[in-house]
């Protein structure tokens, strides 16, 4: 399953913090059972929320694990987190998150149903599963940085790595 926390924050003088504290995060994440890789994104393009961490997980169950319970969350900077960008979405359709590299880009469109899109770029759709389920279905595409300057419309946010994966 892929669990998908997107994020942003209010005040833009904080990111250089918020982005060191994000990192630690992601590791401390990783020592929750269950939770086997994150990656985080930030928005290049497109009307998205700034912020993306993508974590493959065992089962929805993992959000239920008191550890998780104890260390999940945004602690002290959720004065500052922007309510119209916070997202949490569990997806089924893949069992491990892509990975994608610093030469790469992650492209993710939201439908109401799974729908082609561009030649030249494989796209795997995903269907909500728990949590928020803003989107009933996500699109996400892994293409090279300038494939990404070919994608039409804003209605797919492409996000470039800030992060390799990591694993658990």
């Amino acid at each position: 399953m892929i669990f998908m926390s997107q994020s942003g924050i209010t005040d833009p003088k904080q990111q250089a913090a918020w982005d060191r504290w994000y990192l630690d995060h992601l590791q401390v994440m990783l020592t929750v059972d269950g939770i086997e890789s994150a990656q985080r994104f930030e928005l290049l393009q497109g009307h998205a929320s700034p912020s993306l961490a993508i974590y493959s997980i065992a089962s929805p169950e993992v959000f239920q694990d008191a550890y998780y319970l104890r260390i999940r969350g945004m602690g002290a900077w959720l004065p500052l987190i922007d309510r119209e960008h916070y997202h949490r979405n569990l997806f089924t359709g893949l069992d491990i998150a892509p990975e994608v590299p610093d030469t790469g880009v992650l492209l993710v469109a939201d439908r109401h149903e799974p729908e082609p899109m561009r030649a030249g770029s494989v796209w795997t759709w995903l269907e909500a599963a728990g949590l928020d389920r803003s989107t009933p279905y996500r699109g996400i595409a892994v293409v090279p940085s300038a494939s990404a300057l070919d994608v039409p419309g804003t209605d797919v946010a492409s996000y470039r790595p800030v992060t390799g994966r990591l694993c658990a």
